[in-house]
């Protein structure tokens, strides 16, 4: 059954006067992760934007334990909390491990795919904003192509970004899913669907960042509705290697349209030095990618029609 506002619990696990950005998307989807978890998290996390949203002790608005760890090393963070929560026999804590793109794509790949190659039990958001945003805005390997950072100033970056929720796919993990934090609902469910699964849950956040990627405060959810509405950013989740669109993303699979890329890109000041060639080349690589979603969604929904027909009736 989908979640609506009316299910979301009332008490509030992060509460006001954090240090985020002002219009941070990261605070919204936090807000959101934590009512699902009801509370009930042992939260590790990078350096990063997170840090700073929970504050600097003694103080913070963030009301459950968390554990602060290196860039690189909340993947063994996590699989040490795991085991010490087994050595304990605590069993009302789930293990979130918190990161960033850099910390995930980049420096913490190694642990995080050593904990999944494990079936650690915990679940890992990567909260994805796409650079290095906590830092100056440095270029990761989620950056998007054409994209202004602070280490590609001149013409932007020229790389289209890595693919990480299906590497983690590659890991055989039982659930591997995408969100956005300007759908704050599609998120809820799917973390209440994570929390229920053992193993290894991999969950790849999209976080717009006003400061980063220069837009005004107030635009941060239409910014990233425009992400998934030009399929720039596509919400699905593979449970168990079977995929599906999820949400908007599969509203717009039956109606059969997409944006353009361009009412996403000409909002953001980090696309300002994109040539009309650089648009048609993104066009073309969120086409290509769109349609590949589509066709595996399909292929889905085929085999389970062929499950279904091969059920012996009643009667």
């Amino acid at each position: 059954m989908k979640a609506n506002v009316l299910d979301l619990p009332e008490k509030e696990y992060l509460l006001a006067g954090n240090r985020g950005c002002a219009g941070c998307g990261l605070s919204l989807a936090y807000r959101h992760i934590l009512k699902a978890l009801e509370g009930k998290a042992l939260v590790t996390v990078t350096a990063g934007c997170l840090t700073v949203i929970q504050g600097m002790y003694p103080l913070t608005s963030v009301q459950v334990p968390s554990v602060n760890t290196p860039f690189a090393s909340v993947g063994s963070a996590a699989s040490g909390l795991v085991a010490g929560l087994r050595a304990l026999r605590r069993k009302d804590l789930i293990v979130l491990a918190f990161a960033g793109d850099g910390a995930t794509c980049d420096m913490g790949i190694q642990a995080l795919s050593g904990a999944a190659d494990r079936a650690t039990d915990f679940i890992y958001i990567c909260d994805d904003n796409e650079g290095y945003m906590n830092t100056g805005t440095q270029r990761s390997s989620s950056t998007p192509f054409g994209a202004i950072t602070s280490t590609t100033p001149v013409r932007g970056n020229m790389r289209f970004a890595k693919d990480m929720p299906k590497i983690m796919e590659d890991h055989n993990i039982p659930y591997v899913c995408t969100t956005s934090s300007s759908y704050p609902l599609d998120l809820y469910e799917k973390m209440r669907k994570a929390k229920d699964i053992k193993g290894t849950r991999y969950v790849h956040l999209y976080t717009p960042c006003p400061p980063g990627w220069r837009f005004p405060t107030a635009q941060t959810v239409r910014v990233g509705k425009l992400a998934v509405e030009t399929a720039m950013v596509v919400l699905y989740e593979v449970r168990d290697g079977v995929f599906r669109l999820t949400g908007p993303s599969k509203k717009m699979a039956e109606e059969g349209k997409t944006r353009p890329v361009t009412d996403y890109l000409r909002l953001q000041g980090r696309f300002a030095k994109l040539t009309e060639q650089d648009e048609r080349r993104i066009q073309d690589w969120a086409t290509r990618r769109w349609q590949g979603y589509l066709e595996r969604d399909s292929r889905s929904k085929a085999a389970a029609s062929d499950v279904d027909a091969q059920e012996p009736s009643e009667g």
